[in-house]
């Protein structure tokens, strides 16, 4: 039996697979979110741990014998987060999150001290990263960062609660831009350019290598041998790219969870920054892959049933499974800025062209559109860097929407596949990592493709249509750029 937990920025989940694969239990705990300035995104960094815990007592306790039986445990994460430790191995402050956009003054600092910084880190300075996170409370709050010990990720605190033991894996490490991404190692002049040093970074393994030992504590109290190891794990994207079997190059997913993804594995490091495409480490060795990212994908369609008091499944249910038509209104989902490809943490979200006849219909397909749109931008920008993606899978809690997945592949252009198990994605790759740092099987043997559920073909009729509302959309950034406060 193998555990995977992955570290999400709404909540985490805790999964228990069999030897066959399956998934045979599932727990979750939900988090929160803070926002107490304009562009802050933070989280309390024990609240991760304290929720993983959670989740896996709760596993333990509706199957003891299941739970017991784990050989291996896999951490999937958030990316970016960058969580502050004393000396002592505490937290310094609250996590600042990846889809914070304090740091933009840092980025273009970074960039000038550091004009290696593509070559090395494969990607653009952006304000998600983690680095220039730390240039800003070097800057703002310089008490804080002068005590600094270590650096972690969201899922390496995680990893250090459970183990004792501070390391990160390269994939989640690969989006901090201190990696050396081509090499798989920290960069020291890239640390040198944040005031950082290497002593302030994790041990780094690579996601299918034994990080550390579940430590005995957490053992005993979940019923568990005391040989369990913890796998390196990854970054949430590559974590589901390895639940998705998605492990040759070529391979390509589209997730629509808090953030959008477009993913593709790749067999060398291939960066493309001018188009604002990541570049990173894949959790296994010898492959990479790149990303396209949207930082509100799901969430948009959130916000909007927050705002309208209404669930997202309501929302939807009276559209059924495709729309005839493009709305006549136009929603730009930069409610948290954008990085792929406009690399612009302060625009703004919008919707465009309302007026006395608009109903909430027009304005629910236009959420659904806009995020479809960005995604189409993602699909530009990542052809400009390889050969073109011909199908997607697609993945996270906007996956179970047949709705959704219509219009996706209408403006995409290619079939989009629903896969099972789409919604827990990223803990069943942790998973199958624990199972690999565990076992030293294959991971080919492993990381098999999920079922396919449904394929959703691009409709010729709303291709054409959703080319000519694409085009339309395209113009808006612009615009709304110059108005953007």
């Amino acid at each position: 039996m193998y555990l995977g937990i992955d570290i999400g920025t709404s909540g985490v989940k805790a999964v228990l697979v069999n030897e066959a694969g399956a998934i045979v239990a599932t727990a979750s705990r939900e988090l929160t979110l803070s926002h107490p300035a304009p562009l802050w995104s933070e989280q309390d960094p024990d609240a991760w741990a304290d929720a993983a815990i959670g989740a896996v007592d709760d596993l333990a306790t509706a199957h003891p014998r299941e739970t017991a039986g784990v050989r291996g445990v896999g951490l999937a994460g958030q990316m970016h987060g960058a969580t502050l430790l004393d000396a002592d191995g505490r937290p310094l402050r609250p996590a600042i999150l990846w889809n914070d956009g304090r740091s933009h003054a840092e980025c273009a600092e970074l960039e000038r001290r550091c004009p290696s910084l593509h070559a090395i880190a494969g990607n653009l300075a952006m304000p998600g990263f983690t680095a220039p996170k730390l240039m800003w409370v070097g800057r703002h709050e310089p008490e804080v960062f002068a005590r600094v010990a270590k650096v972690l990720l969201p899922k390496a605190y995680v990893r250090y609660r459970l183990t004792g033991e501070m390391v990160e894996d390269m994939s989640d490490a690969a989006g901090t831009l201190w990696l050396d991404v081509g090499q798989r190692c920290w960069s020291e002049p890239v640390l040198e350019a944040t005031g950082l040093k290497l002593h302030h970074m994790p041990r780094l393994v690579e996601g299918s290598e034994v990080s550390a030992p579940l430590s005995p504590e957490l053992a005993e109290r979940w019923g568990m041998s005391a040989d369990v190891v913890i796998a390196g794990g990854a970054g949430d994207n590559a974590a589901s790219a390895i639940g998705l079997g998605a492990i040759a190059p070529g391979d390509a997913f589209l997730s629509l969870g808090t953030s959008g993804v477009l993913f593709r594995v790749t067999d060398r490091f291939a960066p493309a920054p001018a188009s604002a495409v990541h570049a990173f480490c894949h959790a296994l060795p010898g492959l990479w892959h790149q990303m396209g990212v949207m930082l509100s994908a799901a969430a948009s369609l959130a916000w909007l049933a927050s705002v309208l008091a209404t669930p997202a499944a309501a929302l939807l249910a009276p559209f059924g499974e495709s729309v005839e038509r493009p709305s006549p209104i136009k929603f730009l989902p930069y409610l948290d800025g954008e990085r792929t490809p406009h690399n612009d943490a302060a625009v703004a979200g919008a919707f465009v062209g309302l007026r006395a006849a608009t109903g909430r219909a027009d304005i629910v397909q236009a959420v659904l559109e806009g995020v479809a749109f960005a995604a189409r931008d993602n699909l530009r920008a990542l052809g400009v860097s390889g050969p073109p993606i011909m199908e997607v899978d697609l993945v996270g809690g906007g996956s179970r929407s047949a709705l959704w997945a219509q219009i996706i592949a209408d403006v995409l252009g290619i079939a989009a596949h629903r896969v099972e198990e789409g919604e827990v994605g990223a803990a069943l790759g942790a998973a199958r990592l624990g199972r690999l740092a565990a076992t030293g099987e294959s991971p080919a043997h492993v990381c098999s493709r999920p079922r396919r559920l449904a394929t959703f073909m691009p409709r010729a009729s709303a291709v054409a249509a959703y080319d000519d509302a694409y085009q339309q959309w395209r113009k808006l950034y612009p615009a709304l750029k110059e108005l953007s406060l």
